[in-house]
């Protein structure tokens, strides 16, 4: 059986969501163990037990959060050299643009050699105020339908030995 691992990091409950979502996509194909995992509690021994991977993020401050980039710098030399061409894809929820975390982890993504198998999906909140910032997070059903197809897609190519 394959598996995906789901790690994400979470403030105000937007990733959340989306990172929920794309498990819930993810646990409709058949031969696929899926693992939704908080960016605290992963761990190199989740990360190397993995087929494939999404990565959910907040966009803090134009970058990734500190939590992910945390979960990053602890796993980040056990993986190497493990898991090249491994499948992921990315998730992040913007309050401006999204771009710089979404170059993060594609640079980190490419120093593991991994397999990007779309193109990042960004969903932008537009939250530029600190009230709107730290305010609770509702993601639009599109959007979270988006993470579910995404999921899918990527549980559907582990199932099928594509990736």
């Amino acid at each position: 059986m394959k598996t995906l691992l789901i790690v994400y990091h979470s403030l105000t409950g937007g990733t959340r969501q989306m990172a929920e979502a794309a498990a819930h996509g993810a646990r409709s194909e058949a031969g696929v163990n899926v693992m939704l995992k908080r960016a605290s509690d992963a761990n190199g021994d989740d990360l190397l037990a993995a087929d494939g991977y999404i990565f959910a993020t907040p966009e803090n401050l134009a970058a990734i959060s500190g939590i992910m980039k945390d979960f990053f710098d602890r796993t980040y030399y056990a993986a190497l050299e493990r898991i090249n061409a491994r499948p992921y894809a990315t998730l992040i929820c913007a309050g401006s643009d999204g771009e710089n975390a979404a170059r993060q982890i594609a640079r980190i993504a490419t120093g593991w050699r991994l397999k990007a198998i779309a193109e990042p999906l960004i969903v932008c909140t537009k939250a530029q105020t600190p009230e709107a910032i730290l305010a609770r997070k509702t993601i639009a059903e599109e959007d979270l339908k988006r993470c579910e197809e995404i999921a899918a897609a990527l549980a559907a190519g582990l199932a099928l030995g594509i990736y």
